[in-house]
């Protein structure tokens, strides 16, 4: 099976799907599992090889917790820049300890 004609919107919906869901630590068929499709199906979504229906993008979003936007594109610049600092925050967050002994010079 080919993929379908290219498209740049297309490439960036399934690479968002795809990562969201390797950060969820979630395999495809735990995708599929949870939005009522076989692997196989999710499998051909984040490759570019099916036509992917408005409502299985939907459904799959709400899985991922993500929501589906249209935004202008005079918008999109301070999206992504949110997006990014939102993103590039949890990861700093992640990598630095809870809780820190200082030490103390009496």
């Amino acid at each position: 099976m080919s993929r379908l004609p290219a498209s740049p919107l297309i490439g960036v919906i399934t690479n968002s799907l795809r990562k969201a869901r390797a950060a969820r630590g979630l395999t495809q068929r735990g995708l599929g599992e949870r939005v009522g499709m076989p692997q196989s199906h999710v499998s051909k979504i984040e490759q570019g090889m099916v036509d992917l229906q408005l409502s299985s993008l939907a459904e799959m979003a709400r899985a991922l917790d993500l929501e589906l936007r249209l935004v202008p594109r005079t918008a999109l610049p301070a999206v992504d820049g949110l997006i990014h600092s939102l993103t590039t925050d949890k990861q700093s967050l992640a990598q630095q300890p809870a809780l820190t002994l200082d030490d103390e010079d009496d």
